[in-house]
């Protein structure tokens, strides 16, 4: 619920398909992109775009872009000319770096020597200044701020040792890798095949789906009932699309996609002794709650969260509740640590949005009366423990302390399933800046007071660490890929927006 107005932003979603077996396909290729988007659409509401290829030689590229919501950039008459696509990559768009027009929404397409490429990115490079920099003294010409068009620029490139006439993108895309250490996952779609690729570091997530005939869909079934291939930010998108989760790409890893199948060309390490930094706040908020990171299932991370927050953070009160839909995993898992029951404290109206009453003393006092009804039967007379994800400014969890103690809650405890967001993300997450957080300011030594609760306690990091990473050696990774991806297997996770450890050194 705190980010809903914080100005935390999610970062961006990418996903793409590959029809399986003989080409032309008859597989609604356009249609899959428009889905598996509309499932990411929670991490970017700015702009929305996909390109499709027939896939031969030379490729025809066909490009739909808008701004707003899947459903408001695509229309079913525009979807009519992707329709002979065999392979495409879309994206949704929230902007970490580079404004929120038309000319920035992805995916970008360029021309190569060797023919169009096509690249949707998620993610922000920590070193965007000094690349951009080194482009333009090659004399090569930017026309958006966004650092996506820099990656594509720089896979434009011809990298050293590569023949003028053989195109090596292997090649191509580790020189990028080596030009920058993170933050990004990237679809980069070249004629007939796309390639899925991670920073070493593995910060954002991506993951691989095969597409099999829906009577197959929930039964056993071998490798010739594949209709086609799918790579997306969250496997949440599969099952909308009638896909089965296959495996993750690993960190570092470069990965063919094409009508035969799924081929690992290459895997690029991390400098010697780095662990990975998957961006452990995937777990605590922005993921959907049904997506499968690192073998493991986000809701279920969430209720360990909240189980934890409860042995760390134990308290006297007589039900356990939460506002944030996003939170309702963490506080079942306090509810069941504790042995408090769970119940519904607010009911929420989802349509008070944005409305053409204009606020007056009376609106403005009745404040979050106007979103949320107080279900006072189940907590009046008793003291609630509210779980939420996290307090980023302080200003939104206020009114609702005031609005359940009005209705008769005789205190209101506070449970943060994370702990204190301290420092800013310059890897794909927009957070306010420090000065901005609550636990940068002089408030957040009597933050109770501050907010109006009786008590308020958060997760600590270890305790975050912990519930995200037991669950990581039980589950392991179903698909073995080659032995060159046993130092990618390591765990570990970012926290720099929590502690200020960033996993590579900064350059701006």
């Amino acid at each position: 619920m705190e980010f809903e107005e914080s100005g935390i932003g999610e970062e961006c979603g990418v996903f793409g398909c590959v029809a399986a077996g003989e080409w032309p396909t008859q597989l609604e290729v356009a249609q899959i992109l428009t889905l598996g988007l509309v499932a990411l659409q929670h991490r970017g509401q700015e702009s929305a775009g996909m390109v499709t290829s027939n896939g031969s030689t030379p490729p025809t590229y066909t490009t739909l872009k808008g701004m707003g919501l899947v459903s408001t950039a695509f229309k079913s008459e525009d979807l009519l000319k992707l329709k002979y696509g065999n392979l495409g990559i879309g994206h949704t768009r929230y902007s970490t770096t580079g404004i929120s027009e038309l000319q920035n929404c992805q995916p970008f397409v360029v021309d190569t020597l060797h023919g169009k490429i096509a690249v949707a990115h998620n993610g922000e490079l920590v070193n965007a200044a000094a690349l951009r920099k080194k482009v333009m003294r090659h004399g090569v010409g930017l026309s958006t701020s966004s650092d996506s068009e820099l990656i594509t620029q720089l896979l434009a490139l011809t990298p050293p040792m590569e023949e003028v006439d053989t195109p090596d993108w292997v090649a191509r895309i580790k020189n990028l890798m080596t030009e920058t250490p993170t933050s990004y996952s990237l679809l980069v779609m070249h004629k007939d095949v796309i390639y899925a690729v991670r920073d070493p570091y593995g910060n954002r997530p991506l993951s691989i789906g095969r597409l099999v005939p829906i009577s197959k869909l929930h039964s056993a079934s071998g490798e010739g009932d594949t209709e086609g291939w799918v790579v997306s930010s969250e496997s949440c998108s599969f099952q909308s699309i009638g896909a089965r989760y296959y495996r993750e790409v690993q960190p570092g890893e470069i990965v063919q996609i094409s009508k035969h199948g799924i081929k690992s060309l290459s895997v690029v390490p991390r400098p010697e002794g780095d662990p990975p930094a998957f961006c452990i706040f995937e777990y605590v908020y922005f993921a959907r709650p049904d997506s499968i990171f690192e073998g493991q299932m986000v809701y279920t991370v969430r209720q360990r969260c909240g189980r934890q927050l409860a042995i760390e953070a134990p308290t006297d009160a007589d039900v356990v509740s939460t506002v944030p839909e996003s939170a309702t995993p963490a506080a079942l898992g306090y509810a069941q640590e504790s042995g408090l029951p769970y119940v519904e404290v607010l009911c929420k109206n989802r349509y008070v949005g944005r409305t053409f009453i204009q606020p007056n003393t009376r609106l403005r006092q009745l404040g979050v009366a106007k979103k949320f009804g107080a279900l006072t039967d189940n907590f009046a007379g008793k003291r609630v423990v509210l779980i939420d994800d996290s307090i980023v400014r302080g200003n939104t969890i206020s009114p609702i302390i005031k609005l359940l103690k009005e209705a008769g809650a005789t205190e209101v405890h506070i449970r943060v399933a994370s702990p204190p967001i301290r420092f800013p993300c310059y890897m794909g997450i927009n957070i306010p800046t420090k000065e901005e957080l609550i636990a940068n300011k002089p408030e957040f030594e009597d933050i109770a007071g501050y907010i109006g609760a009786t008590s308020v306690r958060y997760l600590s990091v270890d305790g975050l660490v912990a519930a995200v990473q037991g669950g990581i050696e039980s589950c392991g990774e179903k698909e073995q890929i080659s032995s060159r991806t046993k130092t990618s297997k390591r765990v570990g996770h970012c926290t720099a927006c929590l502690t200020g450890k960033y996993p590579v050194e900064l350059e701006w």
